[in-house]
């Protein structure tokens, strides 16, 4: 007749299992402490003046969802950083994702001077994020180094370059495109004009810093690929476009998909940038929530209006939330196979 396997005994019916089990809490309740009180907490607490009127140096005041609704208001800040943010996340998330495999495809060779131009792809990643904005603004300057160069090759065709105020040309790419044909888009309609000049100036200063972090996590992945999968595939009559097509980029789905993500959370927290060059204008075309609460919260165009920020954050996570969830439905499906 078999025995009945022992019961388990928990940690409390043993001196040396309580001991360890003491040592082992005590040694992550640092990390503990500091989670529950700078994380969890503050969480909390922000969510909770969230509902309130607060200004950093009187008791908040219960306002219900008066924050939310205000944050939500069509003629509000919030709703055009929201706007401006999007013509962004839809810009620079697809071109910074196919520029990066596209370079890491290139430099995925075995030829001399790879590694060199591997380092010189990669340096924009590393380094700081406000030396780039800083060297990016020398570079827009009306008188900066753009509008010289332009300058110089519109001249060795015969012609004259206008110089352009990269960082204070509020007009719309759709606005422009428009008036190149006869028409125009009227300042009511400023959700229609698209993203300005600045804008867009800043969203390549991005794509120019960001892809090539995801190429390096593309190159791993594409020497990850078997080669012999490449042989059967040129066996069989498949071109490099079709080996590219029907066998590299499956495999990179797990890869497309984490690059995907992780540029659309930062495109819609983008602040430094905007911090640095523009602080949100002209006429509030580089406005983006992330700075927006900032300003909000510290007061810096006005009172401190920290449960109205509050609301504000609460409300773009939501969306990156939603936004993350969605990419994960209908990207990830299949990548199980991978």
């Amino acid at each position: 007749m078999a025995k009945a396997a022992p019961a388990r005994r928990g940690i409390f019916h043993s001196a040396r299992a309580r001991q360890e089990a003491l040592t082992a809490y005590l040694f992550i309740a640092p990390y503990l402490l500091v989670t529950l009180v700078f994380t969890v907490g503050v969480v909390i607490f922000a969510f909770y003046i969230s509902f309130t009127s607060f200004d950093l140096f009187t008791t908040p005041r219960w306002v219900a969802l008066d924050n939310y609704i205000k944050a939500l208001s069509l003629r509000g800040d919030f709703i055009r950083s929201l706007v401006n943010v999007l013509w962004y996340v839809v810009i620079v998330v697809p071109t910074q994702t196919a520029l990066a495999l596209a370079l890491a495809t290139l430099i995925n060779v075995k030829v001399r001077g790879a590694q060199f131009f591997r380092t010189l792809f990669y340096a924009p990643s590393v380094t700081s994020s406000v030396v780039i904005t800083m060297i990016f603004w020398w570079l827009y300057l009306k008188t900066g180094y753009l509008n010289y160069f332009l300058t110089q090759l519109w001249g060795l065709f015969g012609a004259e370059w206008t110089q352009v105020e990269w960082l204070n040309n509020p007009r719309g790419l759709i606005q422009l495109v428009a008036r190149a044909m006869g028409s125009d888009i009227p300042s009511s309609l400023w959700y229609l004009r698209g993203p300005s000049v600045t804008w867009m100036a800043i969203m390549f200063q991005n794509i120019f810093t960001t892809a090539p972090t995801f190429m390096i996590m593309f190159l791993a992945a594409l020497q990850e690929i078997p080669p012999t999968l490449y042989e059967a595939a040129s066996i069989d009559g498949a071109s490099k476009w079709q080996q590219f097509w029907r066998v590299t980029l499956p495999l990179l789905r797990p890869v497309l998909l984490l690059v995907i993500v992780l540029g659309t959370i930062g495109t819609w927290q983008v602040f430094d940038q905007v911090k640095i060059l523009t602080a949100g204008g002209p006429l509030d075309t580089t406005l983006v929530p992330v700075y927006l609460i900032y300003a909000r919260a510290l007061g810096t165009d006005g009172p401190p209006q920290m449960g109205l920020a509050a609301a504000m954050a609460f409300l773009l996570a939501i969306i990156i939330f939603l936004f993350t969830f969605l990419q994960r439905r209908f990207i990830e499906s299949g990548t199980e196979q991978y």
